[in-house]
C-alpha cells in the first residue's frame, strides 16, 4: 500500500480528528513539501475553543516548516532543490485585487482562510498536514535552525511588518504592551532598529524575560500607572511608538496616553469581544499622533523574516514552549488554550 498523508482535521468546538488522504502528486508549476512541525497559533486556538467561527471540517495551521520532496517539471531548478528546508506562508492573498497588486497582500480584499487548497482532503490553510502542495512564490529558504524554530517565522513576519509600520527610528522610546511572544517579538525587533524599549504586563515572570530580551524598563499597570511611568522615563515627552499586542479593548484605549505628540499606537492583535473604544479626536489632531491598524505580512516581511532566523539576528528557542507528536494532538491544543505558553508545536 502506498504512504498516505495525514491532516489534522478541525470538526467541531474542541473536536479535532487525523484524516488520511493520498500523498498529493506533484503539479508542474508546484513543489511538494513533507511539513515537519506546525505551530498552533492563537488563530487556531480561538477556532478550538469555538471563539473564531468557521465552517466545519477545516485544516488549520499557517506556521509550519518543512522540506521539498518534490518538484514540479516548471519550477526553478536554480532556486530550489529536493531535501530544501523552507517556510510556506503568504498563500491566503488572492493576488488579483488592488491591494495585493499594491505591493499590501497582506491587506488582501478577498483574504480568504477557508480556501481549498490543491491536494487536501478539506479547505482550511493546510499547515496541520504531513504533505503540502505549495506555489514556489509561497516558499522561503531557512537554515541553521531546528524545524521548531523555522516554523514560527511566520509570526516573526508579521512583527516585521507591525515595526516597520510604527516606523521605529534610532533613538526612539518605543513601549510594547503585551508581553505574549508576539509582544516579546516587537521587543526583540524594536531594539534591533536603535530604539529603547518599555515593556508592560501583569505577568511578572514574562516581564522578567523581556527585560533579559533587552528591554529597558517593565511596568505592571496593576500596580503603577503606565502614563506616568513613560512619562517620568521620557521627561515628559512619552512614547514615539506604543504596541498594542493585546485582544482587549480597554486596553487600546488606555494605549493612548502612553503616546508622544507626533508619536504612532499600532494595534497589532485581533480584538475578542470587538468593542468600540472611545479616543478623543481633539487630541488626535493637536497632536499629530497617528493611530495605525496592522495584520498578517506580506513576501518582504516573508523572506526578512527566514533571512533573520536563518542567520541568527534573532533567536526562537524562547518562543518554543512545548513540542509534542502528532498522535499528541489533544493534549497539545488543551495546553496551548491555557494560555500560559507561547508557542506549542506539533511535529508531523
Amino acid at each position: 500500500m502506498s504512504e498516505m498523508a495525514k491532516s489534522l482535521v478541525f470538526t467541531g468546538e474542541r473536536q479535532l480528528e487525523i484524516r488520511e488522504y493520498p500523498v498529493p502528486e506533484v503539479s508542474d508549476d508546484k513543489v511538494l513539501i513533507k511539513v515537519d512541525a506546525s505551530a498552533i497559533c492563537t488563530w487556531e486556538q480561538r477556532v478550538y475553543t469555538g471563539v473564531k467561527k468557521v465552517e466545519f471540517p477545516f485544516i488549520g495551521g499557517h506556521e509550519m516548516s518543512g522540506r521539498i520532496i518534490a518538484m514540479g517539471k516548471n519550477v526553478d531548478r536554480q532556486q530550489w532543490a529536493v531535501g530544501d528546508m523552507v517556510v510556506a506562508g503568504v498563500t491566503l492573498p488572492c493576488r488579483n485585487c488592488y491591494q495585493c497588486k499594491s505591493g499590501n497582500e497582506q491587506n488582501c480584499e478577498n483574504f480568504n482562510h477557508s480556501k481549498h487548497l490543491e491536494g487536501l482532503p478539506e479547505k482550511g490553510m493546510g499547515g496541520f498536514s504531513s504533505h503540502l502542495l505549495v506555489d514556489p512564490v509561497n516558499l522561503f529558504h531557512i537554515c541553521n535552525v531546528e524545524p521548531e524554530e523555522a516554523a514560527i517565522t511566520e509570526p516573526l513576519s508579521c512583527v516585521l511588518h507591525s515595526v516597520e509600520t510604527g516606523r521605529v527610528e534610532f533613538g526612539d522610546m518605543v513601549v510594547v504592551i503585551g508581553c505574549g511572544i508576539m509582544g516579546l517579538l516587537h521587543v526583540m525587533l524594536s531594539i534591533r532598529r536603535g530604539a529603547s524599549v518599555i515593556v508592560s504586563d501583569t505577568n511578572e515572570e514574562r516581564m522578567g524575560l523581556a527585560l533579559r530580551l533587552g528591554a529597558s524598563c517593565a511596568v505592571n499597570p496593576e500596580k503603577e500607572s503606565l502614563e506616568e511611568r513613560v512619562r517620568e522615563i521620557t521627561g515628559g515627552t512619552k512614547a514615539q511608538v506604543v504596541f498594542d499586542t493585546t485582544p482587549v479593548s480597554a486596553v487600546a484605549e488606555h494605549a493612548v496616553q502612553a503616546v508622544a505628540n507626533n508619536g504612532r499606537l499600532v494595534l497589532y492583535s485581533s480584538f475578542y469581544p470587538d468593542t468600540p473604544v472611545s479616543i478623543s479626536p481633539d487630541w488626535l489632531h493637536k497632536s499629530g499622533a497617528k493611530l495605525l491598524g496592522t495584520a498578517n505580512s506580506n513576501t518582504v516581511d516573508f523572506i526578512k523574516a527566514s533571512r533573520m532566523i536563518s542567520q541568527k539576528i534573532v533567536d526562537m528557542k524562547p518562543f518554543i514552549s512545548e513540542v509534542y507528536e502528532l498522535k499528541d494532538y489533544k493534549k497539545a491544543f488543551e495546553s496551548a488554550v491555557r494560555g500560559d505558553k507561547f508557542r506549542v508545536v506539533i511535529r508531523f
